[in-house]
């Protein structure tokens, strides 16, 4: 069992900047990849960034340039970090962790982004 908890959302204007948080109940070393995910009403949920063992990252290309994520294995805990947002990155953004095969969600927090 893996329990996930995000925080660090919330409202920013246009070209604002937020960091995300995603604390993890076990140690890193566990998990074959993390990620952010991001969905808006009536939509589907979309990946955003992931970090897979070996230290892949990928991004999805909305993101490219704008976003970063990394971990602190110390405090097992992952981050994305958001620069330059724009108003189409209104969501809730949920954390991600795949445990022995198994998929975790974090509860989501939502950003939005005025204009």
């Amino acid at each position: 069992q893996v329990q996930l908890v995000e925080s660090g959302g919330g409202l920013v204007q246009a070209g604002g900047s937020l960091r995300l948080s995603c604390a993890a109940s076990r140690t890193f070393s566990s998990f074959v990849s993390m990620g952010w995910f991001r969905q808006v009403p009536g939509k589907q949920r979309e990946r955003v960034a992931s970090l897979a063992t070996g230290d892949i990252l990928n991004y999805a290309d909305s993101v490219k340039g704008r976003f970063t994520i990394s971990r602190n294995n110390a405090v097992n805990t992952l981050y994305l970090q958001m620069n330059n947002l724009k108003p189409e990155d209104t969501a809730v953004y949920y954390c991600n962790a795949n445990h022995l095969g198994f998929i975790y969600w974090g509860q989501g927090t939502q950003v939005t982004v005025s204009s």
